[in-house]
């Protein structure tokens, strides 16, 4: 097979669940159809609640099974290869990319060989090494065309702990280019996610808290107003975790600076950026996260704990944004009273946020996975 190939399969285990994977996977698949592939993407399983990335899709969608995910019985086994099988029948030569570790095993030996193999992870290496990702990417990722990471530093990994020979390195994209930036004049710290353990907003909630009482001993001899003053921390999301993450901002004593905003559209998005100062992000793990990227890209600079080498692509520690180290909230706290206390700080930052993540601008990166089908049908 040589040139542009004509068909791309985008296969999840749910492809609608509102979700990281799910819109990286759309907005991909929506850039490729409209530069003229034949694109499908496929969700093993129905979504609990599904959830519409694109008003206007212009590739196919498809669902295998009618429930969510969960365990399949030998008949519903039978029937997702039947069903998988008819999909594939369909589809002209190209790529069917493999968006996760639990996606691979169960698709990779359905393809025909017209549709060559890439396997994707949407994780970090340091996330994959403290779960059973790892061991699934080392047993079933090397045999693929390519194995497709968030960073360079998390392909350079997995090449070698995971042995992997063809890993390749392809960032998620934004979801689009703001003509605005943020004026980063308001006093307003945003925490935007899943309200889950995992997202760890109680150590942010810690650190806004310490921040503030860093900046409250910064009166000036004039007796003007502490630069703490009139902030607040606006947490967007749902999440299981709401009632707890309101009880532990009551104990750290800024019940009446956090902001339980609730969550919002892709396109109310814009809004909230456009209204915030600083961004923080205080995750226990992250592959890539968007919402650094997405921030970024409206000015907005980055306060984030330094776990994974997609967080390092977005932030360049001192230059685009501040780092602290995993799990320290004191450091956490310090770098966040350094940016509230200081516009211009904000303002240098921000402006190199921006800089930062043009790399990430759709087209950008739909260029990388044009080179990547190039690449391999050379």
């Amino acid at each position: 097979m040589s040139g542009r190939p004509g068909s791309v399969l985008f296969a999840c285990l749910d492809a609608d669940t509102l979700g990281g994977i799910q819109q990286v996977t759309h907005t991909v698949a929506q850039g490729l159809a409209e530069r003229g592939y034949d694109v499908h993407v496929l969700g093993l399983h129905r979504a609990r609640s599904p959830f519409r990335y694109v008003e206007r899709p212009a590739y196919r969608r498809h669902v295998i099974h009618r429930r969510p995910v969960g365990p399949l019985s030998p008949a519903g086994r039978l029937r997702e290869r039947l069903a998988a099988g008819r999909l594939l029948r369909t589809l002209g030569p190209g790529f069917a990319v493999l968006t996760s570790p639990g996606v691979v095993p169960r698709l990779a030996g359905l393809l025909p060989a017209r549709l060559l193999p890439v396997g994707q992870y949407h994780g970090s290496y340091e996330h994959a090494r403290g779960s059973w990702h790892l061991g699934a990417i080392r047993r079933h990722y090397g045999a693929l065309e390519r194995a497709v990471f968030l960073s360079e530093d998390d392909a350079w990994l997995f090449s070698e702990h995971a042995l992997l020979p063809n890993t390749w390195a392809i960032p998620n994209p934004l979801p689009g280019w703001p003509p605005r930036t943020a004026a980063l004049t308001g006093r307003r710290v945003l925490g935007v996610g899943r309200l889950e353990g995992v997202k760890r907003f109680d150590r942010l909630i810690s650190a806004f808290a310490g921040a503030l009482r860093a900046l409250s001993g910064a009166e000036g001899a004039s007796g003007a107003a502490s630069p703490g003053d009139g902030w607040e921390l606006w947490l967007i999301g749902e999440g299981a975790e709401v009632e707890r993450l309101r009880a532990h901002a009551r104990a750290c004593g800024v019940e009446d600076r956090v902001v339980f905003r609730g969550a919002s559209s892709p396109a109310e998005m814009g809004r909230e950026y456009l209204a915030g100062s600083v961004i923080g992000l205080s995750s226990e793990h992250e592959g890539l996260p968007l919402v650094l990227g997405e921030a970024a890209s409206y000015g907005v600079p980055p306060v984030a704990f330094d776990v994974s080498g997609g967080v390092r692509s977005l932030v360049l520690d001192g230059r685009s944004g501040l780092l602290a180290p995993p799990g320290d909230v004191p450091a956490l706290a310090a770098a966040l009273a350094g940016l509230m206390g200081s516009e211009r700080e904000r303002r240098r930052l921000g402006a190199a946020a921006r800089a930062r993540v043009e790399a990430f601008r759709p087209e950008r990166v739909l260029d990388r996975w044009e080179e990547l089908f190039t690449q391999v049908t050379r």
